[in-house]
């Protein structure tokens, strides 16, 4: 099904707000992308651009799709229909696992490792030099408790070693599904800090949040629900365009609009 994605109008469970496709290279270019799993459609037709050193954030109900569109993105799912293309190369071909850092929502790391272990056996399946991995201690605040097993780490310390796995490549684009889950604010501002840093200094980042300080903090939002992209567009686009008083005042009128759409739809 083609979409007209240009009205910055358009409210309809099926259409976004804005994000029309960019003329310029993104760093994420993804088609009418349909993931389809058990005979369930998870995915319905997504459309979108990330543009080159943005800070994008990916908002919408648990279930809403978010982390599915990120490992579609990555490679690791399976999809029905539509394209995805990662730094002008197709999603999840292998030579982007040297410029791609990925960061699920569980953390990915063996709890019988101490945190550099960890680090040292991804930095060599990788092809990452050895040097890299005190720098990813550094960044993620880890340097004092990395030589001890991460099994006796708290959820937010193992959050802080997932997170320094996906930055070991010194990726062009990091893809973190709910980085902050856990931590503590000082740790996230901290984060969010460097986020808009390496974003300025040309990396992509693609960030999943249910926290709308944080969501506030990127340079443009998706909002996603029942797998259907409802709006797109900049913090301050959503508040005038559903005007809202907030962030979070306005992500509750499009989730409620969105459940009203399917209320009604045959």
């Amino acid at each position: 099904m083609n979409r007209s994605l240009r009205d910055p109008v358009t409210t309809s469970h099926r259409s976004p707000l804005s994000d029309a496709p960019t003329h310029g290279a993104a760093a994420v270019m993804i088609r009418e992308l349909r993931v389809v799993r058990g005979g369930t459609t998870i995915l319905h037709d997504i459309t979108l651009d990330v543009p080159p050193g943005s800070v994008y954030g990916l908002v919408g109900p648990s279930g809403s799709g978010k982390t599915t569109l990120m490992r579609a993105i990555v490679g690791l799912q399976r999809v029905a229909s539509g394209t995805v293309r990662v730094l002008g190369r197709p999603g999840g071909s292998a030579d982007l696992r040297r410029t791609v850092g990925y960061m699920p929502q569980r953390a990915a790391v063996y709890d019988d490792l101490s945190a550099r272990e960890n680090l040292q056996f991804f930095a060599a399946t990788s092809h990452v030099p050895p040097t890299r991995v005190e720098e990813v201690l550094a960044l993620v605040d880890l340097t004092d408790t990395a030589d001890r097993p991460v099994a006796t780490f708290s959820g937010g310390q193992r959050q802080r070693v997932s997170l320094a796995a996906a930055l070991l490549p010194s990726p062009r684009l990091l893809l973190l599904d709910e980085p902050t889950v856990g931590l503590d604010p000082r740790l996230r501002h901290r984060l969010w800090g460097q986020f808009r840093a390496w974003a300025a200094a040309g990396t992509t980042l693609l960030i999943s949040t249910h926290v709308m300080d944080e969501a506030a903090r990127t340079d443009r939002l998706a909002f996603l629900a029942d797998g259907a992209l409802v709006a797109a567009g900049t913090p301050k686009d959503l508040l005038a365009r559903t005007g809202a008083v907030d962030l979070e005042a306005a992500i509750l009128h499009l989730t409620e609009g969105a459940s009203a759409t399917d209320d009604v739809r045959p």
